[in-house]
């Protein structure tokens, strides 16, 4: 653990040394090579940034530097005060004022699109997100929205960010509560884990979901107790129809939120953000909004795996390459559920009882191991990057196998450089760690769930297994590349609650799950900022400052790798910039 990290105070490194507070250089001549000095007619474009907490990003240990020089969109020059100085007679000015400069955050995993539907949605999260921990408020919630946004009888109501581990009754809404006080609208509302949701009996039947209704595979359709009859809970797979008829209908408002989603992100210091699981009509929305020169910030899309076969066919596919700040860069798979929902697969049953389930319940897989394992093979041959939705270690068990069938039916090498990401694997088990290593795969984990479902976790799983969820201190011994998401909408963009949750661990109750897997600063930092480029494979162009990578930058208020770690969750995002640009400034108080 890094107890403490000065600022640099004299440096002899020569024009384009990097000096760290480890004791540690980078090469030299590499420095030279890749950025000489500007001459005095195009120095005047050149931003200088000094007198701050500079962390590059650069190595394993924290490294520090006086000066970062900006340049036509691009880092120019990192090292000594004066000689930034010197080389750059002309530059504008920034005195960070003892604040941090850091590359800027990006985002291993959230969903773009579903953050930007949820502008349309009634919130019913609960503290410290929303205020709804009860059915009651959740309703009048639902009533006070029809009412203020004026909707008429037979309109579609959507709500989102429900959660039932946090509901004073402790239990899902049903049907017959949304009956109650809106019985002449369809409304469906989505869980915050984003694998289940509740319909009443209007939606329902627009859906023609009866007691008749068999469920889909890797999916379940909840029943009233005693009977046959939906009591409006669908799980996985059987709420998709419900998930594509919502973004149907709230497709026409894309545009409408598409800038102030961005403002989100960038609010946060994010200057690269994800989109999982995207449709083929959003991958053509996306790319239409950055070739009208909207984007703000790059977006990279990971396309849906029920349109592979159709996106592998399609020769005017194009896969990680950027189109005006955005791009394709693989395929999503769904590989199992929501621990917090119960519907991850495990290996050993939950502890705790299980909707629709007597005994043995562990959870479901949403594919089947041969469907998974011809995904794979499909993707493998042709170079198309997989991330993999899984929770549970049965779930990771499955991708395992379904990668070893890959190469063994193409032949290829098994730790071929095509970077697989298992997204969540929070629960991967020792051995399972190992294969991510054998394999080259890189774990993207979720440290947030330590909050947030911690002490669920405890409950439904038992601590051995609570205490080793997203083990970032682990995999950081064990030499693997991992990445740490929010998974918006399942919990809020905020890359500085992040790295706190990874450091901390601590959970509602304030109990620390697994002391043992607290990640140091640091490394809570490597997993947004050059890991993640890392994991986009954009190491050579962000995720680190070094001369000839993007000006891509957070500056925050407080040092997060000296301050208490109780306190990074309260650091503020001061500046994100986009390629030399300022994109959110946050304003004086």
């Amino acid at each position: 653990m890094i107890n403490k990290l000065l600022k640099p105070t004299l440096l002899s490194l020569g024009t384009f040394g990097i000096i760290s507070v480890m004791g540690c250089t980078t090469n030299q001549a590499d420095n030279q090579t890749a950025a000489q000095p500007m001459t005095q007619t195009t120095a005047s474009q050149a931003t200088v940034y000094y007198n701050g907490n500079i962390i590059t990003m650069e190595s394993n240990e924290p490294q520090m530097v006086e000066a970062l020089v900006t340049q036509a969109g691009k880092i120019a020059y990192v090292g000594s005060l004066d000689e930034a100085k010197t080389n750059y007679k002309n530059a504008a000015q920034v005195d960070l004022k003892d604040q941090t400069l850091l590359p800027g955050f990006i985002d291993p995993h959230s969903h773009f699109g579903m953050v930007s539907n949820t502008m349309g949605q009634v919130d019913l999260n609960p503290p410290p997100i929303g205020n709804i921990d009860n059915i009651d408020k959740l309703l009048q919630a639902l009533k006070d929205y029809k009412q203020d946004n004026k909707i008429a009888d037979g309109e579609w109501i959507f709500g989102w960010g429900y959660d039932e581990s946090q509901l004073s009754e402790d239990r899902h809404p049903t049907k017959t509560d949304i009956d109650k006080v809106l019985p002449n609208n369809p409304v469906y509302l989505q869980h915050t884990s984003g694998h289940m949701g509740v319909a009443n009996s209007k939606a329902l039947a627009a859906m023609n979901i009866t007691a008749d209704s068999q469920a889909p595979e890797g999916g379940n359709i909840a029943r009233v107790k005693g009977s046959n009859e939906p009591n409006g809970l669908v799980q996985e797979t059987a709420m998709y129809p419900f998930m594509y008829n919502l973004l149907k209908i709230l497709e026409p408002k894309q545009a409408q939120f598409f800038e102030q989603t961005q403002d989100y992100y960038a609010k946060n210091g994010v200057t690269t953000a994800q989109d999982g699981s995207t449709t083929r009509d959003a991958i053509q929305f996306f790319q239409s909004q950055a070739d009208a020169g909207k984007l703000k910030i790059d977006l990279i899309a990971l396309a849906g795996a029920s349109d592979l076969d159709e996106n592998l066919a399609d020769k005017n596919f194009k896969w990680k390459t950027y189109q005006n700040g955005f791009k394709v860069q693989g395929t999503k798979i769904i590989g199992d559920g929501s621990p917090q929902g119960k519907t991850a697969y495990f290996t050993q049953p939950y502890l705790t009882p299980v909707a629709d389930c007597e005994s043995d319940c562990r959870g479901l897989p949403s594919v089947s191991q041969e469907a998974l394992n011809e995904m794979f093979v499909k993707a493998y041959q042709r170079d198309n990057q997989l991330f993999i939705h899984n929770n549970g270690d049965a779930s990771t068990d499955m991708i395992i196998k379904a990668h070893e069938y890959a190469v063994k039916k193409t032949g290829q090498a098994a730790d071929k450089d095509r970077r697989t990401v298992p997204i969540h694997a929070q629960f991967a088990r020792p051995d399972q760690l190992a294969a991510f290593k054998k394999y080259n795969m890189l774990p993207s984990f979720f440290t947030n769930h330590a909050y947030f479902w911690g002490d669920v976790h405890v409950k439904n799983l038992g601590e051995t297994r609570a205490n080793f969820l997203s083990p970032i201190a682990t995999a950081d011994k064990m030499g693997l590349k991992y990445t740490n998401h929010s998974d918006d909408t399942v919990t809020p963009v905020d890359p500085l609650f992040t790295i706190w949750t990874a450091v901390n661990r601590t959970s509602r109750s304030s109990k620390i799950i697994g002391k043992d897997e607290r990640a140091t600063p640091y490394q809570a930092l490597k997993a947004i900022t050059s890991h993640a480029a890392y994991e986009y494979f954009e190491e050579d162009s962000k995720g680190s400052l070094k001369p000839g990578k993007m000006a891509d930058l957070v500056i925050l208020d407080t040092n997060p790798l000296t301050v208490d770690a109780n306190k990074i969750r309260d650091i503020k995002v001061i500046k994100t910039i986009k390629e030399g640009k300022t994109i959110y400034e946050r304003p004086m108080p």
